[in-house]
């Protein structure tokens, strides 16, 4: 079997990942490995909390000319925590978050792997709650299947994220195109980075009622 060629634009991509991974505080870079094929980064290796595993991917996501992530880095931390503490911790940490409508929320966990459940109003009540739990000690990963309730018409999803990109510095509206059916907003166009993808996205789920976000934006 021959051995695979990696092109001069990957290896390229993968010291600058590399780099970045380094300079991030917040990543423990030493235990993560990187390899790239046609601009697909895959994340390997062993961290101690979920929270490194998603700093490594936020920080490899902020690297030019990353197309997508795949995160195989295993959580595995350094002192062994019970289920029920895992649990107990999550829901004292949803009760105290402001944004987090903790009497709505339902909280299972299974060998250290947490799952959300509830009905919430807003996207951003259901990202606040998994921020809530991520950075808990013992927890391996998180499955957020929080449900949001819709509050509007389609028409007006549409609107409202509309003007919420005009009024953002970060994204070019004018590239992007949104379509709303019941509560799913279908995200198309293209942009010049990860980040300005993510902006759109994230003014996507600030629209009240809105359970679905289908991202189709191309990073050119």
């Amino acid at each position: 079997m021959k051995p695979k060629v990696v092109s001069f634009e990957d290896k390229n991509l993968r010291e600058a990942v590399e780099q970045e991974l380094d300079y991030d505080p917040t990543v423990p870079s030493n235990n993560v490995g990187v390899s790239v094929s046609g601009g697909v980064v895959t994340l390997s290796g062993f961290v101690d909390t979920y929270a490194d595993k998603i700093a490594a991917e936020k920080a490899v996501k902020h690297v030019c000319g990353v197309k997508a992530v795949a995160n195989d880095i295993e959580v595995k931390p350094p002192s062994e925590w019970i289920d029920p503490e895992i649990a107990a911790e999550a829901v004292q940490s949803l009760g105290r978050n402001v944004n987090v409508p903790g009497a709505r929320i339902r909280v299972t966990v299974k060998g250290g792997w947490l799952t959300l459940e509830g009905k919430v109003g807003w996207g951003y009540q259901k990202e606040a709650a998994e921020r809530a739990v991520r950075y808990l000690a013992g927890v391996r990963g998180i499955t957020n299947n929080i449900e949001i309730e819709p509050a509007v018409s389609a028409a007006d999803v549409r609107t409202k994220i509309e003007k919420a990109l005009r009024r953002s510095a970060e994204v070019d509206a004018g590239r992007i195109k949104v379509d709303a059916s019941g509560d799913t907003v279908t995200l198309s166009g293209n942009v010049r980075s990860w980040t300005e993808m993510k902006q759109a996205e994230s003014a996507a789920w600030g629209a009240p009622g809105v359970r679905n976000v289908v991202n189709l934006i191309e990073i050119v």
